[in-house]
């Protein structure tokens, strides 16, 4: 599987800086290990946490997927990620290319919310 280019983080619009609030609040709210948030291609926002159940393990930008899936979403604009991993994990970039397309900006960010790097599916 290929994904574009990983870039260090450039200059981030208002729409993605909002993707930032909601996965950090996200994440501090629930104490997950990962928060995330998607932007649908209508504009919809979708903020998730890692579930880490005994008997279900998805991480927090599945979870957004999924969600943004099951309202009927048709595609994604972008996807921000805050975790204290060093890299997107190719599942979840798999997910947001199945869904959005080739195209779709993801950024990983650490916990504070501190954009790291950019990556283009």
């Amino acid at each position: 599987m290929s994904t574009g280019p990983t870039s260090e983080v450039g200059e981030v619009s208002a729409e993605d800086r909002k993707l930032v609030t909601l996965a950090r609040a996200t994440r501090a709210r629930t104490r997950a290990a990962e928060g995330a948030a998607v932007r649908d291609a209508d504009g919809r926002t979708y903020a998730a946490a890692t579930v880490d159940l005994p008997s279900l393990q998805v991480s927090a930008l599945g979870v957004c997927v999924a969600m943004a899936v099951a309202s009927g979403a048709t595609g994604l604009e972008a996807a921000v990620v805050l975790t204290e991993s060093e890299a997107l994990a190719d599942a979840d970039l798999a997910a947001v290319r199945d869904l959005g397309g080739a195209g779709v900006v993801v950024h990983r960010g650490d916990p504070r919310g501190t954009l790291v790097t950019t990556t283009t599916t």
